[in-house]
């Protein structure tokens, strides 16, 4: 009897099976797969917190900070300036949380932000944490930080916003340095505080425009009075040469609602010669007569330059939902809202400054503190600030829809978070 041959060109049924059940079950995976993006993730993609991000140390550990998140329980990665996006977060309340200075403790704030020597009871306000959803911001670590700014002098520029974060990075550092190290210098436009131990400065220089103006020394208070000089920065700009990092900012002053009186050329000619400009017009040729001076005038590899982005204010209660508040007075939490954005803040400004930066030959970095203070209503100074060098009276205080500052910020508070911010950019340098 002969052996039976397999045929030829016939495939076994049960092999057939195998392939065809595979098949289907590597596109049952793949529906799913493909399933799981969100329409938000096909256009926004997060860096991979283990792929991407770097290890969960800095160049030393300890610049994380004694009060560090717990990260096995979060899966966040560590602050990397390359890869955080610091506008997209959350302010979560946390009362082990305490400030590391107070308006009592620390001997250089203004009374116009010492909202708990002005009289303000409640003090949630300082309790709140900036948590970007992508990354873990370091805690401030005031001995590091000096470390990071020994022999060297940081200059904060602007207004006095910028002098509020300069008081706050002033009063975060200055309680590690023994008495008779330290020193301050005040100046009408040019004030030093001295680190002498670390051989370091921290100062701030007032120009609220940043560009040249008939008030910036002798303050006009009528903005129908004040001219521009928006083709120069060389009276201020003298005093940054040789500075090793640069923190300006300018925006609260512009934003009067009318039109800037912007001047080309001398004063001299006094109120002719002068063009009325809208003033994101105006504030766009100021910026570019700025950034041509640091293109021209700086060394990266000397001098690093930062621009924090407007700061907030916050005159309008129906901007958040409250159509019965009075400003900001009387707010005691920030806004819930996610991507809240009011009507003191101006996007047209905004977007000057990013397309002015982006083609700057010298880098600056951006201190993108807009968004995150868009929800503080909670933390002006409100009435309890001064006026004209004189605390608010009681009768004032009664009167918060003509009284109520809610365009500066209680100290300590929303700055803290701008300077831990900048910090975690200094970590790097």
């Amino acid at each position: 009897m002969g052996t039976l041959k397999p045929s030829r060109g016939k495939v076994p049924l049960s092999i057939i099976t195998f392939v065809f059940c595979s098949l289907a079950f590597l596109a049952l995976l793949y529906t799913l797969r493909i399933s799981s993006f969100s329409s938000s993730t096909i256009f926004r993609f997060k860096p991979c917190a283990n792929k991407n991000a770097p290890k969960k140390s800095f160049k030393d550990k300890k610049n994380v900070g004694a009060g560090a998140l717990n990260y096995a329980a979060d899966d966040r990665f560590e602050f990397d300036p390359e890869e955080c996006t610091l506008d997209r977060g959350k302010w979560v309340f946390n009362t082990s949380i305490k400030p590391l200075y107070s308006d009592r403790t620390c001997p250089y704030l203004d009374r116009q932000v010492s909202c708990v020597k002005n009289g303000r009871l409640d003090s949630d306000y300082r309790h709140w944490e900036w948590q970007p959803d992508d990354c873990i911001l370091p805690r401030f670590d005031p001995k590091i930080t000096l470390q990071k700014v020994q022999g060297k002098r940081l200059m904060f520029v602007g207004d006095s916003l910028q002098r509020g974060q300069w008081q706050s990075f002033v009063c975060l550092v200055e309680s590690v340095i023994p008495e008779g190290q330290k020193s301050m210098k005040r100046g009408r436009t040019h004030t030093i505080f001295k680190a002498k131990e670390y051989n370091a400065t921290i100062e701030f220089y007032w120009a609220p425009f940043l560009v040249e103006s008939n008030t910036d020394v002798h303050i006009i208070a009528d903005p129908k009075k004040r001219i521009l000089k928006v083709d120069s920065v060389d009276k201020h700009a003298k005093h940054w040469i040789g500075v090793d990092i640069l923190v300006f900012n300018t925006y609260v002053w512009w934003m009067s609602g009318l039109k800037i009186k912007s001047l080309w050329g001398s004063f001299a000619n006094g109120e002719e010669g002068y063009e009325e400009l809208d003033a994101p017009v105006s504030y766009k040729l100021g910026l570019k007569t700025w950034a041509n001076w640091v293109d021209s005038n700086v060394n990266p590899n000397k001098t690093k330059v930062f621009f924090t982005t407007m700061s907030p204010t916050h005159q309008r209660s129906a901007d958040w939902g409250n159509e019965k508040g009075i400003k900001c007075f009387n707010e005691t939490r920030p806004v819930r809202k996610k991507r809240h954005w009011g009507t003191g803040s101006d996007k047209r400004i905004m977007s000057v400054v990013a397309g002015v930066v982006s083609r700057m030959k010298v880098p600056v970095t951006l201190l993108n503190i807009t968004q995150l203070s868009e929800y503080r209503i909670d933390a002006h100074s409100s009435i309890y600030t001064e006026l004209g060098g004189k605390l608010l009276t009681e009768e004032e205080k009664k009167d918060p829809l003509h009284y109520a500052d809610c365009i500066h910020w209680c100290l300590p508070g929303v700055p803290d978070t701008w300077n831990t911010i900048l910090y975690a950019h200094l970590l790097f340098l």
